[in-house]
């Protein structure tokens, strides 16, 4: 009776994890929180309505001897936005998952190093990296960065 009770809990088990795990949406599987390859920026991936964006939630300021806090957004070209603060600022807006392709496209990216915005697409590796792209109107014009699931 005990060993039937095992198994039965066992497949219990089972099902809710394999339920839980199957219920994340293939458009949704780009959620979550990223690092960045070069281990210098952390960053959470959210969707709103149809729409995804990702808000940086921490970057390596070795070189810098200010709080990360104290990081603001000095370079926008907007005057009124220069006093946000980089943590927690929106940098990734509108992309829209195509289901065609599997990937996220027609997004805006903001570079908070240079104070410019760039065309952005994302996808996902079969490694299970994420890539996001940064491109000028073409997308072979651009800097692609890698991230980890963390």
């Amino acid at each position: 009776m005990f060993r039937a009770l095992q198994i039965s809990l066992i497949t219990l088990l089972f099902t809710a994890f394999t339920c839980a795990a199957g219920s994340v949406r293939s458009d949704e599987v780009i959620c979550g929180r990223w690092m960045s390859v070069d281990k210098d920026l952390v960053i959470q991936v959210s969707k709103d309505n149809t729409e995804y964006h990702a808000k940086i939630l921490w970057f390596d300021d070795r070189d810098d001897s200010k709080e990360l806090d104290d990081h603001l957004d000095r370079l926008n070209p907007d005057p009124a936005l220069r006093s946000r603060k980089i943590v927690g600022m929106n940098v990734l807006e509108k992309l829209e998952y195509s289901p065609n392709t599997n990937t996220w496209e027609n997004g805006v990216i903001y570079d908070a190093q240079h104070g410019r915005l760039w065309n952005s697409c994302a996808y996902i590796t079969d490694k299970g990296e994420l890539k996001v792209k940064g491109y000028w109107h073409f997308k072979f014009i651009g800097k692609t960065l890698t991230f980890k699931r963390i």
